[in-house]
């Protein structure tokens, strides 16, 4: 299983604008900051248990990579549309509006936009709006 995940963006204060504005409403806030520059953390606890998705600043960022993206979790439909909002509020750039993917299973309700440096990032959100009902007998 994965501990967390790390994106280099180009421009950090850039970056750090735009993941605060799309992490919050997915329950992930900014938890630390190494330096000026250097990179932030962000998660829903504070140190270092906590941290699941970093960025980095680098020099030259290189995307889109094929095949490549970062999928984060929302507890519920709204926050997956608060995520698009936000990304594209905060210079992200639309790659699938709100909605239900049936083609990955009935209930899997997601959202993709490109950061401001052309990482491919989703919310979504995989619970039912109803309870299956099973035959039984």
């Amino acid at each position: 299983m994965l501990d967390h995940v790390s994106l280099g963006v180009t421009d950090i204060d850039r970056g750090r604008r735009f993941y605060d504005a799309v992490l919050r409403p997915l329950g992930l806030v900014r938890i630390v900051d190494f330096g000026e520059s250097r990179g932030s953390d962000y998660g829903a606890a504070p140190g270092s248990p906590g941290v699941e998705f970093t960025i980095t600043h680098e020099a030259e960022v290189r995307t889109p990579i094929p095949g490549a993206h970062i999928c984060f979790l929302a507890p519920d439909r709204a926050a997956v549309d608060a995520f698009h909002v936000a990304a594209l509020a905060s210079g992200g750039r639309d790659d699938g509006a709100p909605g239900l993917r049936p083609q990955y299973h009935a209930d899997y309700y997601g959202a993709f936009v490109l950061d401001p440096d052309g990482h491919r990032i989703e919310a979504v959100c995989h619970a039912p709006t109803r309870p299956t009902i099973v035959a039984t007998g």
